[in-house]
């Protein structure tokens, strides 16, 4: 009489994963970055550009001081380099905007032009003049101030 061992008659055990599995687990992986990194990347400017615009507001509040003061716009300075055009952000990383102003008697321009990989933003070079007028102004399809 042949007996078949117990090991013949018992279903084998699969260990790990099929070709298929890897490939769609590969493509959904790849389907949510080709989503998720434009996106992050996008944050990522938009937030640089808030630093930029925070810091303009910041000199053309100096600057109104200064015409308080003197009663006109000329001879104002940034302080932390005594110039007329700054490094945004100040705290030493990479530059991403360079920050100039134009100071007349009685206007001033600042401007902020992106440096780098900010010089892909869609907004480009921010202005703000002593009325509170913004370049580029905000439409439906940027909001850029």
């Amino acid at each position: 009489m042949i007996t078949l061992s117990s090991r013949a008659t018992r279903p084998r055990k699969v260990m790990g994963f099929t070709l298929i599995e890897l490939m769609i687990t590969v493509a959904v992986i790849a389907i949510i970055s080709a989503i998720a990194y434009p996106s992050y990347t996008n944050q990522v400017r938009k937030s640089k550009r808030a630093a930029a615009k925070a810091e303009m507001v910041e000199y053309a509040q100096r600057a109104e001081r200064q015409h308080t003061l003197n009663n006109s716009y000329v001879g104002f300075r940034f302080l932390e380099n005594n110039g007329t055009s700054i490094a945004s952000p100040r705290d030493g990383s990479t530059v991403k905007y360079q920050i100039s102003i134009v100071a007349a008697a009685n206007t001033f321009t600042l401007t902020a032009v992106p440096q780098g990989v900010q010089a892909s933003d869609p907004c480009g070079t921010l202005t703000v003049n002593q009325a509170g007028v913004k370049t580029p102004a905000n439409t439906a399809a940027l909001e850029c101030w």
